[in-house]
């Protein structure tokens, strides 16, 4: 008999430990998925700071040293324009024809530009561009308006406050309009 109870009291023990066993391996498994789960948002998140760190580095590094072109100071800025009609073949231009306008010279980082406005209205956005002292300014009409419009401006600087130059108007590649350009520099008081 006492070899039964001793077989019963090994038995109990070992499906005791065995059970204890099943229990402790299921929450060692939890607490193991629960770590790897962890570890993962953890590199996550650490790949989501490195990824920062680079776009800030990028952002503070130095930019790149080709800059677009600019004015100089002594021609950027808005200019009152005298035009005198010189000569033209045109029934839109009469030799002596006068005009007056504002020309805001202007740039960005797509390049250099002239403004014309009329009445507190854009009529015209002329490309530019300074080469030795000479501002050069061309104006094609859209290809999708009716009469083709080409026009180019050639100035000079006489002062800082004074360049001249002549305008060149072709329209349709049949009439040809030419102007003496005078442009003072408009105050910013």
């Amino acid at each position: 008999m006492k070899q039964f109870y001793l077989f019963l009291f090994l038995f109990t023990l070992f499906v005791v430990v065995a059970c204890t066993d099943n229990q402790q391996t299921a929450q060692l498994t939890k607490r193991e998925q629960a770590l790897l789960d962890r570890e993962r948002q953890f590199a996550r998140k650490e790949a989501e700071y490195r990824s920062l760190l680079r776009m800030r580095d990028s952002l503070l590094a130095q930019k790149d040293t080709t800059a677009h072109p600019i004015w100089p100071e002594t021609v950027a800025g808005t200019w009152s324009s005298k035009l005198i009609c010189k000569e033209s073949n045109c029934t839109e231009y009469v030799v002596g024809d006068q005009r007056s306008e504002l020309w805001d010279f202007t740039d960005d980082s797509t390049g250099m530009y002239t403004k014309v406005i009329n009445n507190n209205q854009i009529n015209r956005i002329f490309n530019g561009n300074f080469r030795n002292e000479l501002v050069s300014l061309t104006y094609r009409s859209d290809s999708t308006i009716q009469k083709h419009v080409e026009m180019q401006v050639t100035l000079t600087p006489s002062s800082p406050d004074l360049m001249k130059g002549t305008q060149l108007i072709q329209i349709d590649s049949g009439c040809t309009a030419n102007f003496s350009v005078e442009l003072v520099r408009v105050s910013n008081k």
